[in-house]
């Protein structure tokens, strides 16, 4: 289904009607290609047994689509200027709230409560802000287990790094610390003449599906955490040289020992399951 809302003209008028522009201190860049939304909806698989969450709804022109394609839609929107606009643009609907909070300061775990009560499954779907992407999918993935698929377009760069596999150049602890918790895919790309304004980079569409089972579990989590931000630290260093910073080199040297690891391995040659282990073994040495 075509919607009314995202196409240029419209974003245009209202804008000018509105006497409103992008943002930048919000990363405002507002989608403009009806191929583009159809994409995201496809890619998200929604029903009325949805709850969507999206983050930055813009002027709705996704969420028209969002409301059309699931049963409810909790949107995020930080600047209130444009809550007024997008109620007016999303009248005909019934089935969505929109809440004028940051995303990175709410208890979702509480709204989703809230709502999720008539719905079988949570799935947030955005365009997400350029400068806060990584806090807000990394924020969102230790608060919560409830939304189980995630739907994201974000800075091609970033969506390359996170689908990155060991022994790649976008592989590194962004990598990692997603794909810990959830299976990430690269579902498209996104060219930056579709918004306004245009931005100065590339998008991409990402899926992340949540792990029911997950496949690696580390003994503390907040260790194996710590553990890829220093591997990564310095990427040309091997990795007894990033992490002789905060462990002692003998140490590190037995631990690659123990696993019949290379001393001159750099962390891009690891697999999750490895930083897992090395995560396991320091915690008995503390």
């Amino acid at each position: 289904m075509q919607g009314k809302i995202g196409n240029k003209a419209f974003v245009d008028k209202t804008l000018n009607d509105n006497k409103l522009y992008a943002k930048k201190k919000f990363g405002q860049n507002f989608l403009t290609d009806q191929n583009i939304l159809s994409n995201i909806i496809d890619a998200a698989k929604l029903d009325k047994d949805t709850l969507v969450i999206e983050i930055g709804p813009g002027l709705g022109a996704l969420t028209e689509r969002l409301c059309n394609a699931s049963g409810f839609v909790l949107a995020y929107e930080i600047d209130s200027d444009l809550i007024p606009v997008l109620k007016n643009n999303l009248s005909e609907y019934n089935n969505f709230e929109i809440i004028n909070k940051d995303i990175l300061e709410v208890d979702i775990n509480k709204d989703i409560d809230l709502y999720k009560k008539n719905y079988k499954n949570v799935t947030l779907v955005a365009n997400l802000p350029y400068y806060i992407t990584t806090p807000i999918i990394l924020g969102l993935l230790s608060k919560t287990a409830l939304i189980k698929k995630y739907i994201m377009m974000m800075q091609l760069e970033v969506a390359d790094r996170i689908c990155g596999k060991p022994k790649t150049k976008d592989y590194n602890a962004l990598s990692i610390a997603v794909c810990y918790r959830a299976k990430a895919t690269k579902c498209f790309n996104v060219p930056r003449s579709v918004f306004i304004p245009e931005p100065n980079v590339d998008s991409a569409v990402i899926s992340l599906d949540l792990y029911d089972n997950p496949p690696f579990k580390a003994k503390n989590e907040e260790l194996f955490f710590k553990l890829i931000r220093e591997a990564f630290s310095q990427r040309r260093k091997t990795l007894v040289n990033n992490l002789v910073n905060v462990y002692k080199k003998d140490i590190i040297i037995e631990m690659l020992n123990h696993f019949n690891i290379k001393l001159s391995v750099r962390s891009e040659e690891l697999s999750i399951s490895d930083f897992v282990s090395f995560s396991d073994y320091l915690l008995d040495k503390e």
